[in-house]
């Protein structure tokens, strides 16, 4: 099971204040858009992305599709697909992805920590 590019999502109070910090440890925007309060930055091959307002909880995030430059893959295991094999193992959803739909999906499982893990898939 591939599940794509990772990256870490913060659930930040004050975006502006959350990107001069992160830039200081020599991060760099790289994608979003922050008058909607969200922001992708990256060091070297680390990626995270600054949320204000959008969830409730860190997460560990992952793009199936994408690789750590954001660059479309071509060989990669469906959103859906991923769902179906973590459903055969017994893995419980906090959300899904439409199965009957194809392109852009996501769904949300939790480790057993509590900790969300979003499985989004852009294309």
């Amino acid at each position: 099971m591939e599940l794509g590019a990772f990256s870490l999502s913060l659930t930040v109070k004050d975006i502006e204040a959350s990107k001069q910090f992160y830039q200081k440890l020599g991060f760099e925007v790289t994608g979003g858009d922050q008058a909607q309060h969200w922001l992708i930055l990256k060091n070297g091959r680390h990626v995270i992305g600054l949320f204000e307002g959008m969830f409730d909880k860190n997460m560990l995030t992952f793009n199936p599709g994408w690789n750590n430059d954001a660059q479309q893959v071509d060989n990669f295991t469906d959103v859906r697909d991923i769902q179906k094999q973590l459903r055969a193992q017994g893995v419980e959803f906090v959300s899904t992805a439409d199965e009957s739909t194809s392109g852009p999906a996501s769904f949300i499982i939790e480790d057993p920590d509590g900790n969300p893990i979003l499985v989004d898939q852009h294309r």
